[in-house]
């Protein structure tokens, strides 16, 4: 921008009434709100009733209008020869003085042209100009450094969450080792999962991280854009998170069991469960509770011996293979592909491929609800078992079938327990839920069995979620054990896991 030359408007001086100087006006642009390099030299070009602007040590227009200028003068000037230099031409006065650039461009040229000679007021104006311009210059680079530094904090706490996710504790601490001395010395961790607005979720990782005084891994969601995770060692910083809470409207808190670094996926699927009871209560935050779950009612030796026949097919593969398909099938088994990808950082299609490998090797069909909350219970039951649990060698003669297990009359009771709370609904709602879990959680082929509408189908599965406390819609922790529950009670029959894909490569067949 530029003054105009046939009606310049004069530079504001101190009169009678009181109007602010040119000064006060330059010191204006250092205001928070008003830091714009581009104003400052459009403003320098009316106040010095001409044109301006500001290019760096190669020529590049920053900001102002393009002037002409002498080449061996702005050599002088960006070599450090001379710090500024005048040059009058026919009809045209300029003047150049040299800014300081923060690296890399190190050095630029801040140049006004005016048909007037310069008397002492511009002169001064130019060069305090010059100095606004060096430290606003400066004061952009500290910020785009703070926010690349941001950038790169933020991406490194997410490549550590990945590793726990994945179970590889060793390298997450050696990466968190560098920048968080001791985060991650600990033997056990909470998981939490804050919802907010999705717009404001930069300001509430960042309110997480100055409450607990930055001694919990503080990471935004890569699947879930309202979400904060928080994975907090020993449970360090808990009160912190559950009092930010009650101090932000419409913010919500699940947090999971203490758990293992290596069960941090386990602890990821707890909290988001909890999240869902959280929206229910009127203080906004739910703790994972630590129910009766089904495999806790199960006999330990026999539900290890059967965790260990099914998943004897992938002690075929290299350790590291394995423990990656297992980590990512449990996880594949809690949130969406979609979900489960951006989590560990790969593309969904690499999440699919996976699973259908285990799909093959287990012969599971991962599209029956009760077929994935077995396996889910397999893998599940897998992490707890001790490291000689998981060495390879023959299967054990007389491994305990998935019926035995179900049959206890612990498992049962707890299960008539839990379903029993859906009797009270008129509307039978333990009739539609168990025709959604034999339709794959399909409510379209569930209202064709039920001759109902689909939506009809959606409300009944959602009004059941308070009254089970758990969390239905979205396939997890939360509906497989309620699938295990109609499973104990025959009211769903025993999945089979024969049904592989035999064109797979991995399938039996082709071994």
């Amino acid at each position: 921008m530029a003054g105009r030359k046939d009606e310049a408007r004069p530079a504001k001086v101190t009169g009678a009434d009181g109007d602010p100087t040119w000064a006060q006006e330059l010191l204006d642009h250092l205001r928070p709100t008003a830091r714009d390099i581009r104003r400052v030299v459009a403003w320098l070009a009316d106040a010095a009733q001409g044109t301006a602007c500001l290019q760096d040590g190669t020529g590049r227009l920053l900001a102002g209008t393009p002037t002409p200028l002498e080449e061996n003068l702005v050599a002088d000037i960006v070599s450090g020869r001379i710090a500024s230099a005048a040059w009058d031409d026919t009809g045209r006065h300029l003047r150049l003085v040299r800014v300081e650039q923060p690296q890399p461009a190190s050095v630029g040229v801040l140049a006004v042209s005016r048909p007037a000679p310069f008397d002492r007021r511009t002169s001064e104006i130019v060069t305090h100009t010059a100095q606004v311009v060096e430290l606003l210059l400066r004061a952009r680079e500290s910020t785009s450094a703070g926010r690349r530094l941001q950038r790169a904090t933020s991406d490194l706490r997410l490549a550590i969450l990945q590793l726990l996710m994945v179970e590889d504790t060793v390298s997450a601490r050696r990466v968190a080792a560098g920048l968080w001395p001791g985060l991650l010395d600990t033997d056990t961790a909470c998981v939490y999962v804050l919802e907010g607005c999705a717009e404001d979720r930069d300001e509430l990782a960042q309110e997480c991280l100055s409450v607990t005084e930055e001694q919990v891994l503080v990471v935004r969601c890569p699947a879930v854009d309202a979400h904060v995770i928080v994975v907090a060692p020993d449970d360090a910083g808990a009160g912190e998170l559950r009092s930010l809470i009650g101090r932000r409207p419409g913010t919500f808190l699940g947090g999971s069991a203490p758990q293992s670094l290596a069960r941090t996926g386990t602890a990821y699927g707890q909290a988001v469960s909890a999240l869902a009871v959280a929206r229910f209560r009127p203080d906004k935050q739910a703790v994972y509770a630590e129910r009766t779950h089904p495999e806790r009612l199960m006999d330990p030796a026999g539900l290890h011996g059967w965790t260990n026949h099914v998943l004897r097919p992938l002690d075929t593969l290299a350790h590291h293979t394995r423990a990656e398909l297992l980590a990512t099938t449990r996880l594949g088994l809690e949130f969406t592909a979609v979900n489960a990808a951006k989590v560990l950082g790969v593309s969904r299609n690499t999440v699919r491929a996976r699973m259908e490998r285990v799909e093959a090797l287990l012969h599971a069909d991962f599209s029956d609800l009760a077929a994935r909350a077995v396996v889910h219970l397999a893998l599940n039951t897998w992490i707890g078992l001790s490291t000689e649990a998981h060495e390879t060698g023959p299967a054990a003669p007389g491994h305990p079938r998935l019926g035995e297990l179900l049959a206890g009359p612990a498992l049962r009771t707890w299960a008539a327990d839990l379903l029993d709370r859906l009797d009270a609904d008129a509307r039978d709602l333990r009739r539609t839920l168990r025709t959604w879990i034999a339709a794959g959680g399909n409510a379209e082929r569930a209202a064709q069995i039920l001759g109902v509408h689909a939506q009809t189908v959606r409300e009944h599965v959602r009004s059941a979620e308070p009254v089970l406390e758990r969390q239905l819609l979205a396939a997890g922790s939360d509906l497989y054990e309620v699938v295990l529950a109609h499973l104990a009670l025959g009211d769903l029959e025993q999945p089979e896991l024969r049904r592989a894909n035999r064109d797979h490569p991995d399938s039996p067949v082709h071994r």
